[in-house]
């Protein structure tokens, strides 16, 4: 398409117009200005050329940071949605290999197993019912991963499911009581929404279960026409100060959506973690 502007020729017209303003500028102060130079520079001139010089290359470093920084903005953005969109693919791939492959050769195990038990002499019964129980453990445990890694009910049954779910399985696997207040949305959500959201959510549950220490959750989501707010606490031992890759993995997802992500971790007061979220004019 020929009116189209790719981002290279937008970006070498904003930097020719921003060093023309500049030159023109100084070609206009120079020419008002009451200094003057000699044919051949005096010593006492090289002063005003050195500040004239460096007047303009600020002014050119700092219109230039204030016009190009949308861009590069819009480039960390893209580049970061790139990388994560990457990683989901990923874990569908990864979920996907669990549940055709090690879970179906489980399940088979499991059913030989089964067999096996039906048919053993009463001294080896005990012990193949345990190795039973052992691949039986081992099958649900591929099951919880591939949960973990690819949220069904996110995709079928929508946001407000898919965190109901999630939190049964947290309190299933680690016998900590979850306080959930979670309004239901009329409407689907942004399939990013939805998925920053539980991701979030999910993240800050299993820091809950690996440092925090703690005896109580609360999950608590609700919206209104502009925004989605999410929050996740504890009454652990709090302090979070080093910000590991969960976290940080938080905060890119939060700025794939344009979303406000603040942790408040005082020590021994738990940890709260909140994530608000932008949402489109919906009546449009």
């Amino acid at each position: 398409m020929r009116g189209a502007r790719t981002p290279a020729a937008a970006l070498f017209r904003r930097v020719f117009l921003i060093n023309g303003l500049i030159f023109v500028a100084g070609t206009f102060i120079l020419a008002l200005s009451p200094a003057s130079v000699s044919s051949r520079i005096k010593l006492t001139e090289i002063p005003v050329l050195v500040v004239g010089l460096a007047v303009m290359l600020t002014a050119n470093a700092l219109l230039l940071r204030s016009s190009l920084a949308p861009l590069l903005k819009s480039e960390r953005t893209t580049a970061g949605a790139a990388a994560l969109a990457a990683q989901e693919n990923e874990r569908q791939r990864i979920a996907r290999e669990l549940h055709d492959e090690i879970g179906q050769t489980l399940t088979v195990a499991l059913l030989m197993l089964k067999r096996a038990v039906d048919r053993a002499p009463a001294e080896i019964k005990s012990e193949l019912a345990g190795t039973q129980e052992a691949v039986r453990a081992s099958l649900d445990e591929v099951r919880s991963i591939v949960r973990r890694l690819r949220p069904d009910a996110l995709e079928d049954l929508g946001l407000t499911s898919a965190l109901n779910a999630l939190c049964s399985e947290f309190s299933q696997a680690t016998a900590l009581p979850v306080v959930k207040n979670i309004a239901s949305q009329g409407d689907r959500l942004p399939a990013d929404v939805e998925l920053v959201c539980y991701r979030v959510a999910q993240e800050s549950l299993t820091n809950v279960a690996r440092h925090a220490a703690a005896n109580k959750v609360w999950l608590d989501m609700h919206s209104t026409a502009n925004h989605l707010a999410l929050r996740i606490a504890d009454d652990g031992r709090g302090g979070v100060v080093d910000e590991g890759a969960g976290i940080n993995g938080m905060r890119e997802r939060a700025v794939l959506v344009n979303a406000t992500l603040t942790i408040t971790s005082a020590k021994d007061e738990g940890t709260e973690v909140r994530l608000v979220i932008p949402l489109p004019d919906r009546d449009g």
